[in-house]
Parts: structure tokens; C-alpha cells; sequence
């Protein structure tokens, strides 16, 4: 439907260029639509319109109107709400002791997603629409995702996800009377499309192995069956947890975890050339010339054999990688997608200082997350990825694709 712009131009001169506000046109219009919305509504549910004698004789007419003050994203209005007679008529677009309409929740939960407090929220509604809102009626809204969130920890996932990304970040919550930090575990597919997804989020007190093993399994339990390739960072026994589940899974270790764990062993003056030599370690073209230039290290840096050693010890899960070509080895030499995603998960939880429970935390960061990931586009690349694993592994890809 479009309006023509004679009229739009006469509404906006009638309300003298107020268009949107707590006095704006837009207000007025909503309310308008609304009332005229409900009165077709009455209209339905009689069986004739105002004044049609068809009415005469059925038993139930037009009985007036209530008022009724809503909230939505104009602000509040006030609504004449039609009756019947009988009292048999239920609203549908504005039910019965509904005083938010479509819209309003929703503008909550964004800003909530966004990382703002309740107060900032209840500051921006007031300047913006001129509504007061309690911070139990937040809560409230903010609240009614958790139902949709259990569900979405729980959701069956696809059999096989070529490549998933795992790491942990920190965030501060309430446990047992004491403000800790916490680690929230994060999941991340890659499906046979090339589309990624969170597969969940799980807290416990610490990062550790143990606790990625009950991890995976239930990505296990939840119906993923296989994985072509893991990255995770240089965690002691995250390799054996991820092979104990899925032993027929590559590890790769991030290999810019690894080039800070190298780092942080010299000063800061030798860094910009010994990051510049491991380089030639790791976009070397094979394992074969990787290996010479991990010894050519070791001899130019003597005095740094931890460094070195800190490669030789990871070799096995370094390597993966090297079977690849260029399009894939950008893909899973690091896990930049998980944490790119922590790193906007932070901005939302700066603001927050430290979360009242566990509850409130995982609440948040989903919200935060149906957000971002709306924005995901499909991996470049993932054509060709695709067709090596094809090559690869042609009979765990036709299982996972359900042949």
C-alpha cells in the first residue's frame, strides 16, 4: 500500500512538523489505526458494521467503549477500546490486560542486547516517548526470553559441522554470595552450507578440559555426530577431551595463540623480529619446509629455546593445517571468529560491572548474540573448502548430509 504524498504532506503540515515524540504525528496516527483496527475488530465478531440494521434482532450490539492506556514505540496512548453488549468480545490486536503492544518488547530487548542498563533504558524511553518504566516491567520483558533460551541450549543440532571453533572468555557474576570470575563457554559451527552458528553457551568456575569434555558430548547428545576440524587454543588435555568425543576429528591449534604464547617469553624490543622469523614457520607452504624453518629458529635464537620448545611440544597440532590449501588454512588457523565474537560479547558486558547470578549473565549474552549474528554472512571460501573435504573424507560427508 502506498500513501500519496498529498496526504502525508497535509498530515505533517496539520501537525505542524511534529512527526514523532510523545506529540508527534506519529502518535496520533498509531492511535488512530489502532482504534480503527479494533473497531473492525467488534464489527467481525457482531457479524455487521455500525448502524447496518442487519444488526437488528441478533441479541448483541455495540455497548460504547473503555479507556485504555497502552505502551509502544510512540509512546503511551490512550485507546477507546469497543464493547459488546454481552461481553463476549476478545481483542485480538490489543487483548485484554495487555498494556504493551507488538514492537515495545522488542525495543526493550534491543537495547538490553545492546549492553544498556536498566536505568539507561528507562532514560531512553522517557526522552525519546515520554513513558515511565519500572524496572520491574524490564525485568519482566527482559525475563521472558529465558523459556527461549533453555530451548535454544537444548535445540537439536545437524550431524556435522565441518569445522567449529571453541574457547572460554570471563565474566563476573554472583555465585554463592561472592562476585567471581566465571568461565562461559563458547561454541561455534561452521555447517556443511557454510553458515555459521553458536551451538551453545555453558558456565562453570574455571576453564579446564574436563569441563569441555562434558561439553562435547553434549553437542554429542544433541545429535552433532562428526566434525572435520576443531580449533581451539593451546589448552593442556583440550585435545584429548575433543578426540575422546570425536576421535576421528583434526585438532588444530590457533596459531596466533601460539605465536603469543612465543612472545611472551622475550622483551618487547625482540618481538617485531622474532614475530617476523616465526612466520616463516608457519606460512611455510609444507610441513616439510615449516620443520626446517622451526630448526633454522632454533639455531638463531639460542638464548630462546623455550620458544622453539614451545612449537616442538604442539608440533602435532600445528600441523593440520599444512594439508590444506590457501582458502581453508584461513579459515582454521585461528579461532579470530570466536573470538571476534567474545570481543563484541564484552562491549555488551562492560556496562554490567558483574551480573547478579548465572541466570541474568546467559541472558544477556544471548540476547547479545541473536543480534550479531544476524549480521553473519557465509564463510568466502567455503566452496572450495568443501569440495576438498569432499575429497578428503567423501564418506563422512555424505553421512553428515544424511546419505
Amino acid at each position: 500500500m502506498t500513501i500519496r504524498k498529498e496526504i502525508i504532506d497535509e498530515l505533517i503540515a496539520t501537525s505542524g512538523g511534529k512527526v514523532i515524540g510523545p506529540d508527534g504525528l506519529a502518535k496520533e496516527l498509531t492511535k488512530a489505526l489502532l482504534e480503527r483496527a479494533l473497531s473492525g475488530e467488534l464489527d467481525y465478531h457482531l457479524g455487521y458494521e455500525k448502524h447496518d440494521i442487519a444488526g437488528y434482532g441478533t441479541g448483541n450490539s455495540r455497548n460504547g467503549t473503555s479507556r485504555k492506556t497502552v505502551k509502544g514505540e510512540t509512546g503511551e496512548i490512550t485507546i477507546e477500546v469497543p464493547r459488546d453488549r454481552n461481553g463476549t468480545f476478545e481483542p485480538k490486536l490489543i487483548a485484554k490486560h495487555q498494556t504493551r503492544f507488538e514492537g515495545f518488547d522488542d525495543k526493550i530487548l534491543s537495547m538490553y542486547a545492546s549492553g544498556m542498563t536498566v536505568r539507561d533504558i528507562q532514560g531512553h524511553l522517557h526522552d525519546m516517548y515520554g513513558v515511565e518504566v519500572s524496572s520491574g516491567l524490564i525485568s519482566q520483558v527482559t525475563d521472558s526470553v529465558l523459556e527461549e533460551v533453555k530451548a535454544w541450549q537444548d535445540r537439536p543440532l545437524e550431524a556435522l559441522y565441518p569445522i567449529v571453533y571453541l574457547d572460554a572468555m570471563v565474566v563476573k557474576m554472583r555465585h554463592e554470595g561472592k562476585v567471581e570470575n566465571r568461565a562461559v563457554y563458547t561454541a561455534i559451527g561452521i555447517n556443511v552450507e557454510g553458515v555459521k552458528s553458536v551451538l551453545g553457551l555453558w558456565v562453570s568456575n574455571s576453564e579446564g578440559a574436563k569441563q569441555w569434555l562434558a561439553i562435547l558430548t553434549n553437542l554429542k547428545n544433541r545429535g552433532m555426530k562428526d566434525a572435520f576440524i576443531i580449533c581451539t587454543d593451546g589448552l593442556k588435555g583440550f585435545p584429548e577431551a575433543i578426540e575422546a568425543v570425536f576421535p576421528s576429528t583434526l585438532v588444530q591449534t590457533c596459531i596466533v595463540h601460539m605465536i603469543r604464547a612465543s612472545l611472551s617469553f622475550v622483551s618487547w624490543k625482540e618481538r617485531k623480529a622474532m614475530a617476523a622469523d616465526l612466520k616463516l614457520i608457519y606460512k611455510a607452504p609444507t610441513v616439510e619446509v615449516a620443520e626446517a624453518a622451526l630448526e633454522a629458529f632454533r639455531a638463531k635464537y639460542p638464548k630462546h629455546g623455550v620458544v622453539a620448545d614451545v612449537w616442538s611440544r604442539n608440533w602435532q597440532r600445528v600441523i593440520p593445517f599444512f594439508d590444506f590449501p590457501e582458502e581453508i588454512r584461513k579459515i582454521i588457523y585461528t579461532t579470530n571468529a570466536i573470538e571476534s565474537l567474545h570481543m563484541t560479547l564484552r562491549k555488551v558486558t562492560k556496562n554490567r560491572g558483574s551480573f547478579p547470578n548465572q541466570e541474568a549473565a546467559i541472558k544477556l549474552l544471548y540476547l547479545a548474540l541473536q543480534k550479531v549474528s544476524k549480521k553473519w554472512n557465509a564463510v568466502q571460501g567455503w566452496r572450495e573448502a568443501l569440495r576438498q573435504f569432499a575429497i578428503r573424507w567423501p564418506e563422512r560427508l555424505q553421512q553428515g548430509l544424511g546419505g
